[in-house]
């Protein structure tokens, strides 16, 4: 009973049947009302023309001398399915004229009096059954002698009442059926993509992301979530994949200087270099592959930090173009060593009050890029322009370039192309030039090399 199979088909169901409930005793009081005016206006005519002759026919009695006229009541009430009464003064002594008396009590007298229709319910003498009637004023010569009752009972409309009520219920059942039908159709239509959804959502958690889901064959909310769940599944698997390459890159690059640092350590403690020369160098390892540990646990936090929007900038003015002539002189030597063609091209100057670290973080790491990817005997560009309020520091290498697919990837976290470092260089660099108020651009064509451009606005 908690499966949305079966809610979502009840509350439909419910709906329906409050719907159809609702609508049947509207229908049973609307007729009730109907049937009770057509009667009462059936019964005015009746009753209009009934006295109309009753007068006629005494009038004539009187001036001819004849005896007073006496209906076939039995007849006239057949004919009329209704009881006749006379309610008044007859209009000659002893006449009854074959109707039933009913004594004035039951009428409105001042109503009678000013000779106005009246309709009234009342229980006749001697009777148990209510009647709904219309008493239609008697006149003769001007003057109201009493007023002629047509009555009929009120069980005839219950009848009437239940004849539809059956129908309206024959009617109410066959809908409801076909609404189940429809219901159990629509439901079944609903609730398989949400079940095969909730199948896939268990998988993915239990980190099988690999789970089935239902073909998207529609435009509508369950497409929709469809295909947003597929693209969340995505989105978990390679991130899952990400967090195990990052876990593997982290082990590797921490491994490696830590070996480093305690091989030389043991080597000092044990007094294997005494030459002082040895010894000088065997610190300077320490202290460079120390220095690298320093720079993956600070491009760690960096990357904590901007994640959870808790990244703190210096303001301060920066003279661009120094700044990256010392970025350019510390990559120097390392292009001399592999004989790439390192040249810097500043063709502007450029004061900016931003953070001067941070640029210069950004723009070691793009240059970090760019000697890993670029060959030995490549060439590598540092750039400086200045354009329409935007100032423009970018970094080209000769690389292998990098394809279409992969180029919204290489800003993420932890995704390496060749699986080797911690693929957090251009993710830090493309966070931190949207925190400087900036954006991070490439340009790359496929074996031709890339190019990245750091936007910085001059104000």
């Amino acid at each position: 009973m908690r499966s949305l199979r079966f809610r979502l088909p009840a509350l439909f169901l419910a709906g329906i049947v409050v719907a159809g409930i609702v609508t049947a005793l509207l229908a049973i009081r609307l007729f009730q009302d109907y049937a009770e005016d057509d009667t009462l206006s059936d019964l005015r005519r009746q009753a209009s023309g009934l006295a109309e002759l009753y007068a006629k026919q005494a009038d004539l009695s009187v001036g001819q001398g004849s005896d007073p006229p006496r209906f076939a009541a039995p007849l006239l009430e057949r004919a009329t399915d209704t009881r006749l009464y006379y309610a008044g003064l007859p209009i000659f002594p002893g006449q009854i004229s074959g109707l039933r008396r009913l004594p004035l009590r039951y009428l409105d007298q001042g109503v009678l009096e000013e000779g106005k229709v009246q309709t009234l319910e009342f229980e006749p003498p001697g009777s148990d059954r209510t009647f709904l009637a219309v008493a239609q004023p008697v006149t003769l010569g001007g003057e109201t002698f009493g007023a002629l009752v047509l009555a009929r009972p009120k069980t005839q409309l219950r009848e009437q009442w239940l004849v539809l009520l059956a129908r309206v219920g024959l009617a109410f059942l066959a809908g409801l059926g076909v609404a189940v039908g429809l219901v159990w159709y629509l439901s079944r239509r609903l609730t398989r993509p949400v079940l095969a959804l909730s199948r896939a959502a268990d998988q993915v958690a239990q980190g099988r992301y690999a789970a089935e889901l239902p073909e998207t064959r529609s435009r509508d909310e369950i497409g929709h979530l469809t295909e947003r769940f597929r693209e969340m599944t995505e989105r978990l698997a390679e991130a899952d994949e990400l967090t195990r390459n990052f876990l593997m890159s982290v082990s590797h690059e921490l491994r490696t200087p830590l070996t480093a640092i305690r091989g030389h350590v043991d080597a000092l403690r044990e007094g294997l270099t005494e030459d002082p020369d040895t010894r000088a160098a065997s610190l300077e390892v320490i202290r460079a592959e120390t220095d690298r540990l320093a720079r993956l646990v600070g491009d760690v936090l960096d990357l904590a930090k901007l994640d959870a929007h808790r990244f703190t900038l210096m303001q301060e003015e920066v003279d661009l173009r120094r700044l990256l002539e010392q970025v350019y002189q510390g990559f120097a030597d390392r292009a001399r060593e592999r004989g790439i063609e390192y040249e810097q091209a500043f063709e502007a100057e450029a004061v900016l009050v931003t953070d001067g670290d941070r640029v210069l973080q950004i723009v070691s790491n793009l240059l970090e890029n760019a000697f890993q990817w670029t060959p030995d005997g490549g060439r590598i560009e540092l750039g400086l322009t200045a354009t329409n309020g935007t100032v423009l520091v970018s970094v080209s290498d000769s690389g292998p370039g990098i394809p279409a697919h992969e180029r919204e990837r290489i800003f993420r976290p932890f995704w390496s192309r060749n699986g080797q470092g911690t693929g957090l260089g251009l993710a830090i660099a493309s966070e931190l030039a949207e925190a400087l108020g900036g954006e991070l651009g490439l340009e790359s064509t496929p074996g031709e090399g890339a190019r990245f451009e750091l936007r910085l606005p001059a104000a």
